[in-house]
């Protein structure tokens, strides 16, 4: 049982590391994503730390 939740926390851990908004990462992994899952906020910061050069290093 104790193995089982070890194993759920860490999947847990891990399914939350997500790269900054606005990094190169960030940007790769948007455009991955299919445009109609994006959400209204997702669109936004794309246009405005991919598209206009802003992104984070």
């Amino acid at each position: 049982m104790k193995k089982i939740g070890l194993l759920l926390a860490s999947a847990m851990l891990l399914a939350a590391c997500a790269p900054e908004v606005g990094t190169k990462e960030w940007c790769e992994a948007l455009k991955e994503k299919p445009k109609g899952e994006w959400t209204a906020n997702e669109a936004k910061d794309f246009t405005k730390h991919c598209l206009f050069g802003n992104e984070k290093d």
